[in-house]
C-alpha cells in the first residue's frame, strides 16, 4: 500500500477554492484556473462535497470533462453529504459563499456509497482513484469526534477497503486537519489505509506534530501522505488566515521572521514552502489551492526554483524548522 504509485505527479491541485472558499469566483475564472493547471502539467486534482456544498465538484467536473480520464488522478471525500434541504439562515465559515444546501455528517457504510455515487455524478466521471474520509476529527466535531470515528471505523473504513479490494478505487485514507485520527486509524488492526490527506499540519510554518510520532508510525504501516495547506491557509504567503481563521499574532510574527530570512537569501516563500513539504520521503504529493490562473503558474514556477542550502541552515539555526525535518538536497 502506498500513494506514490497511485497519484500522477507530485504537485496537485487543491480544488477547495472552486467552492467559493472565502470569496465568490465566477464560472469563467474557475474554469480558467483548472485549464491553466492542466496546461501547466498538473494531473492530480482533489476535491470534496463539502467545498461549497458540491460547487467545487461540479466546477471541476465540467472543467475536466474534455480530457481523457486515464490521464489524471482524481480524489474526493466522503462523510459530509449534501442535503436537498437548504440552509434557512446565512452561513459563516470558509464556504459561506458556496451553494446553500445543508451539509449532513454521516460516516456509515450506506452514506459512503451514496456519497460516492453523488460525487461521480457531479464530477461527470465513472470512477474515483482515491477516496478520503473527511474531517473525522475534533476540529470538525468537538467532543463527539470519537463517536463519529467509531461509525467510520465500522462503516466507511470497511466499505472503502472492500471497494479497493474489488478494484473500484485505487486507494483510501483520511482527509483531516489533525494528527490524532491518523494515529488512531493506524492502530486499528482491521483498517489498512493507503495514506492520509493531512492539511495544515505539515508546512514550513507548522510541522512539529507529525514529525513527533505520526510519520514514524505511518512508515511502519507503509502509509504515505498528500499534504494540503502548504501555505498554512495563506498566511505564509501574505494572507491573513491560519487554520481557516484570522491568524493569531504569534503566527504573524513567525511568518515575518521566515520572510526576513527568505529576503536575505533571495528565496521565494512559495518555493521554500512547496519544496520543504516534498522533501519528506513520506509525502506523495502536495496540493496547494488556487482560484486564479496566475496562482497556478506561481506554484509551478516555485516548485522548480533554486533554494540555496544556506536558507535551510539559517532556518534550522534560528529554530524555525525542526532539526530532524528533511530538507531538499541538491542533486
Amino acid at each position: 500500500m502506498s500513494l506514490h504509485d497511485k497519484i500522477i505527479g507530485r504537485l496537485g491541485f487543491g480544488a477547495a477554492p472552486l467552492g467559493n472558499m472565502f470569496r465568490e469566483i465566477s464560472e469563467e475564472e474557475a474554469a480558467a484556473t483548472v485549464q491553466t493547471a492542466w496546461d501547466q502539467g498538473i494531473r492530480y486534482f482533489d476535491t470534496a462535497p463539502l467545498y461549497g456544498a458540491g460547487l467545487s465538484e461540479q466546477r471541476l467536473g465540467r472543467a475536466l470533462a474534455h480530457v481523457p480520464r486515464e490521464q489524471y488522478t482524481l480524489s474526493t471525500k466522503i462523510g459530509r453529504l449534501i442535503s436537498d434541504e437548504l440552509n434557512s439562515e446565512p452561513q459563516s465559515g470558509p464556504f459561506s459563499h458556496g451553494l446553500k444546501n445543508r451539509i449532513v455528517t454521516d460516516y456509515s457504510a450506506d452514506a459512503t456509497l451514496r456519497s460516492i455515487a453523488a460525487s461521480l455524478e457531479r464530477l461527470k466521471t465513472d470512477r474515483l482513484d482515491v477516496v478520503f474520509v473527511h474531517d473525522v476529527a475534533q476540529d470538525a466535531h468537538g467532543d463527539e469526534w470519537i463517536e463519529h470515528f467509531n461509525v467510520a471505523r465500522k462503516g466507511a473504513f470497511r466499505t472503502l477497503t472492500r471497494l479497493r479490494e474489488e478494484g473500484v478505487i485505487k486507494a483510501w485514507g483520511l482527509g483531516v486537519n489533525r494528527v490524532e485520527p491518523c494515529e488512531l486509524t493506524l492502530d486499528l488492526s482491521e483498517a489498512q489505509p493507503d495514506g492520509f490527506l493531512l492539511a495544515g499540519r505539515y508546512s514550513l510554518l507548522d510541522h512539529d506534530q507529525p514529525l513527533q510520532r505520526l510519520f514514524a508510525k505511518a512508515r511502519e504501516h507503509n502509509a504515505e501522505f498528500v499534504i494540503g495547506g502548504p501555505y498554512s491557509s495563506g498566511v505564509l504567503v501574505g494572507g491573513k488566515h491560519f487554520e481557516y481563521q484570522d491568524a493569531p499574532q504569534a503566527m504573524l510574527d513567525k511568518v515575518a521572521h521566515i520572510q526576513e530570512i527568505a529576503r536575505q537569501y533571495q528565496v521565494d516563500i512559495k518555493s521554500a514552502a512547496l519544496q520543504f513539504v516534498l522533501a519528506n520521503p513520506l509525502v506523495a504529493a502536495v496540493i496547494p489551492g488556487a482560484s486564479r490562473p496566475s496562482r497556478i503558474i506561481e506554484d509551478v514556477t516555485a516548485l522548480h526554483a533554486q533554494v540555496p542550502d544556506g536558507f535551510w541552515q539559517a532556518m534550522r539555526d534560528q529554530g524555525l524548522i525542526a532539526q530532524h525535518a528533511p530538507v531538499p538536497v541538491k542533486p
